[in-house]
């Protein structure tokens, strides 16, 4: 069995990104500038909001960070969007989700600028990329392509299976599996909630992709031998011998699955390590104006 350690990756990553940095503010050239929205003070927001600002720090790159409180109104946040959109020094744009409940997270999506939207959300970008055009691809999905890439894992000719078919995850991931390039060229088939026989279906996968957000979903009897296993989930599961009162969990029950796996991703220290990284790739692609001039 094979750990695809996505921290050893991630590392791996952001040292050749901190070089290409580096080696724009050497030439006098444009510091990649990525710019967050957050709303509200959600705990799980803050961390991940603050982890991508770090990592900007890492590499080189200049970060903002813009707040709102809860109360804020969509259109006072479709103004800041617009704000960031017109301002030729920012480069890229996340506005953190989950947003409120009185705010269209959709038309937040589409007022970003498709050449700033780094977390490859608006449809512009998921267009592009299901016609295999040049696009910002969503960041997880990216990530998980990067880390079957330089692990070399097999995927051309292999039924892939991915469990959840949300638009940040599973949709996207199941329409770049089956692309005519490397990784992809799989055989495809995008299960869900309403999906019968899910168990017999997880079991004919040579590549299953999980992301369901359902902690331990996916259990030994569900995977056949020598399978590559990739788990997206990232849940707070109350566990009283841990100081922080929780441990972290997969959708993947990994102490039973992972001996039958040929390859896995940890949780921990996995596929959201790898999130981070991509969302700084396209930051830098979006200074350099690679997709759109």
């Amino acid at each position: 069995m094979q750990l695809l350690d996505g921290k050893f990756l991630s590392q791996q990553i952001k040292q050749e990104l901190a070089a290409e940095v580096a080696e724009i503010k050497s030439q006098g050239g444009k510091i990649p500038h990525l710019v967050a929205i957050l709303v509200g003070t959600a705990g799980r927001s803050e961390t991940y909001v603050a982890s991508k600002m770090k990592s900007c720090e890492e590499v080189g790159m200049t970060s903002t960070l813009i707040r709102f409180d809860d109360s804020v109104s969509e259109d006072e946040l479709i103004e800041a969007v617009q704000a960031v959109n017109a301002n030729p020094d920012m480069d890229g744009l996340i506005v953190q989700l989950p947003l409120p409940a009185h705010i269209s997270a959709d038309k937040i999506m589409e007022t970003i600028d498709p050449a700033k939207d780094v977390d490859g959300f608006h449809p512009i970008n998921i267009g592009r990329m299901a016609k295999g055009l040049p696009a910002y691809i969503s960041a997880t999905p990216q990530g998980i392509l990067e880390m079957l890439k330089r692990y070399e894992i097999e995927t051309a000719g292999k039924h892939c299976v991915v469990v959840g078919r949300s638009q940040i995850v599973g949709l996207p991931m199941s329409i770049l599996m089956q692309r005519n390039t490397n990784p992809g060229n799989c055989t495809v088939t995008l299960t869900h909630s309403r999906t019968q026989n899910l168990g017999e279906i997880c079991r004919s996968a040579d590549i299953l992709i999980a992301a369901l957000g359902r902690p331990e979903f996916i259990t030994a009897d569900m995977v056949k031998d020598g399978a590559v296993v990739i788990d997206v989930g990232l849940e707070r599961v109350a566990d009283a011998s841990k100081k922080s009162g929780f441990s972290l969990k997969g959708d993947v029950k990994f102490d039973e699955v992972a001996p039958k796996t040929s390859s896995i991703t940890p949780v921990p220290g996995g596929v959201g390590l790898m999130t981070i990284c991509s969302l700084m790739q396209n930051t830098l692609k979006a200074a350099r104006k690679e997709i759109y001039q």
